[in-house]
């Protein structure tokens, strides 16, 4: 494909702003580890919460939303929509808790909260299984969607004159072979800028990416094939635009998601705040823990978790929803329905626009791969590096530390990239592969007796579990409950996982006082879970009104979803149920501005210990 000057041009100023951040930030990043990776905590909400939806806003979301659509309807996006309600609990009941930790990372947080060797060993292998397997996993499986997405674009693509080469030990296509410079070209701009360039950045691409997404919506409802919304409705079956499954083992009239009941509750009713998933984390966590240890205060750490969970599940999804719906219509039959959402782009825009889509999923791309550079450095550095290898240097050292190991983790990443298989099921397995981590991770905050034995059986029994499940059933042996697929499983080894680390944590022994006294009189959590230690810290104000942050959280949800399917509902000209959402938009917003109003004024003040 033959792209106009206009496109090139916009593709490189695309690039040239991007850089040039990069290069702004510089000398600011490198004063110490705290500017590189926590923007030295100054960041506002807006700007905290918008890198939030720009990194979970990758080049392989909207194709994963065209296939979920195209094989279950609008409905199939329950596979993510039901994170919404984690995303909520995390912005009232932890939010402020982690800016007022204080720690530099989400693992550093486990020698804070715990003690011994236990906890010496579990930062370690959180750090490296966190910080370099899975993130590694996850930036292969992003760029692997980047990969379809330039296969497509530029058919018969060459680099240097070649179609493949020999790269780590595998052969790969040109269209991977551009994606592995890109994929270095960010590794740079990253260990250029630190935290403040890449959320910066972050939200210059956020803009790009989500006004390209809206004007490929626009032209795709355009196409004389699919007539608007009126001729997409009446060219697929009704089943398809339903908002909620169909809860049985057929649906009528289409390809669209039917669900077991049991199948629909595992997904609304346990994976949400059992699994561990990037951007979706239980109680908080990885890269978005970042973000909100990274705000001005506790109040712009809660609202940037609060504008991320709402512009994430209501604003993003629908011009992708549109445009995979369109992509039913004008492309039928397609083996890789992931691949209809490029072919709109390429056979719908025109010049001008198309190069200003490219450049959308190269910001989408981007910003996720250096954000994940950026957060996976962290671990390696402050939670490894600094923990384990050198832990007396100065500031000066840290920071080219960083900056080295940025540039090891995009070169590691490429790796995996370059022998990655398939990723169609990576999600499933991920979500099974944590679950039941997710509780250890809420109580932790809550329930003075979790310990570091409790956490490191959450994170290791799962994987066990599936392990185990592979070894025997080479054998012909199968574990009950593993038998079913994702998301069914999600029972049996949440169950196990839970079964594990509670029995671990009553057989050894609780975190020593000292620790847990300073922990509490740094955080000074809520709930009765903290009762022996607040009775030996007297003088310390403990957080109240937990029943009031519950409440908060059930309006969070209202507003949530009543935007995601009003939005859902104007679209389709559905002026009740729309009006219905609105209803609920507006009565769930009040309660939370008076709430949150309250909420400012009373809040107890942070507590050194």
């Amino acid at each position: 494909m033959l792209l106009a000057p206009i496109d090139w041009i916009l593709i490189a100023g695309y690039f040239a702003l991007s850089f040039g951040i990069a290069v702004y930030y510089f000398r600011r990043a490198g004063r110490n580890t705290s500017e590189f990776f926590l923007s030295g905590q100054n960041m506002p909400w807006w700007l905290a919460g918008t890198s939030m939806v720009a990194t979970t806003f990758a080049a392989d979301t909207p194709l994963a939303v065209t296939e979920l659509v195209a094989q279950n309807g609008i409905a199939g996006n329950w596979l993510w929509w039901n994170f919404a309600f984690g995303g909520i609990l995390t912005v009232f009941f932890f939010a402020r808790l982690w800016r007022r930790s204080g720690v530099l990372t989400d693992v550093e947080f486990v020698e804070m909260r715990y003690d011994g060797k236990a906890a010496a060993v579990l930062r370690g292998v959180k750090a490296i299984y966190f910080g370099l397997v899975l993130n590694g996993i996850i930036i292969g499986w992003v760029a692997l969607a980047m990969e379809t997405v330039i296969d497509i674009l530029f058919p018969g693509l060459t680099v240097f004159g070649q179609e493949s080469f020999q790269i780590l030990g595998a052969e790969i296509g040109a269209p991977l072979v551009v994606v592995v410079l890109l994929m270095l070209l960010v590794g740079v701009y990253s260990l250029l800028s630190g935290l403040w360039g890449v959320v910066v950045t972050d939200a210059f691409q956020f803009v790009i990416a989500i006004v390209g997404s809206i004007i490929l919506a626009a032209f795709v409802l355009d196409m004389p094939e699919v007539g608007g919304m009126t001729g997409l409705m009446a060219a697929l079956p009704e089943s398809t635009f339903r908002m909620l499954p169909t809860l049985g083992n057929a649906a009528e009239g289409g390809a669209v998601l039917a669900l077991t009941a049991v199948s629909f509750f595992a997904y609304v009713g346990v994976q949400w705040w059992s699994s561990w998933y990037p951007g979706a984390e239980p109680g908080g966590g990885g890269y978005i823990a970042q973000r909100m240890m990274s705000a001005k205060d506790e109040r712009h750490s809660l609202l940037a978790t609060l504008w991320f969970t709402v512009a994430h599940y209501c604003l993003r999804p629908w011009p992708w929803i549109i445009v995979a719906l369109a992509a039913l219509v004008l492309y039928p039959g397609l083996e890789d329905p992931r691949e209809g959402f490029v072919l709109a782009m390429r056979d719908v825009l025109p010049p001008g626009l198309l190069g200003l889509m490219i450049a959308a999923f190269l910001a989408a791309f981007m910003s996720t791969l250096s954000t994940q550079l950026n957060w996976g450095a962290s671990y390696l550095v402050n939670d490894f590096w600094r923990r384990f290898v050198k832990p007396n240097a100065d500031e000066k050292h840290y920071v080219l530390v960083s900056r080295v190991l940025t540039f090891v983790l995009a070169g590691a990443s490429v790796f995996i990239t370059a022998n990655l298989g398939s990723v169609s099921e990576a999600w499933g397995l991920l979500l099974t592969a944590s679950a039941g981590l997710g509780l250890v991770l809420i109580l932790r905050w809550y329930w003075w007796r979790v310990n570091a034995w409790s956490e490191l059986a959450a994170t290791l029994s799962p994987v066990l579990l599936l392990a185990l499940a592979l070894i025997f059933g080479a054998f012909g042996v199968e574990i009950p409950g593993l038998r079913a697929e994702f998301p069914d499983n999600l029972f049996a080894v949440t169950a196990f996982t839970t079964a594990v680390w509670v029995t671990a944590t009553f057989l050894t022994q609780p975190t020593r006082n000292e620790v847990l006294d300073r922990f509490y009189q740094r955080i000074h959590p809520g709930g009765p879970g903290w009762k022996p230690v607040a009775e030996r810290n007297p003088d310390i104000r403990q957080d109240t009104g937990m029943a009031r942050l519950a409440g908060d959280c059930v309006a969070g949800i209202v507003l949530v979803y009543s935007a995601l399917f009003g939005v859902g509902h104007l679209l389709m000209g559905h002026t009740g149920w729309m009006l219905l959402c609105l209803c609920g938009i507006v009565a769930a917003g009040a309660f939370l501005w008076r709430s949150l109003s309250r909420l400012d004024s009373s809040a107890a003040p942070a507590q050194d210990a």
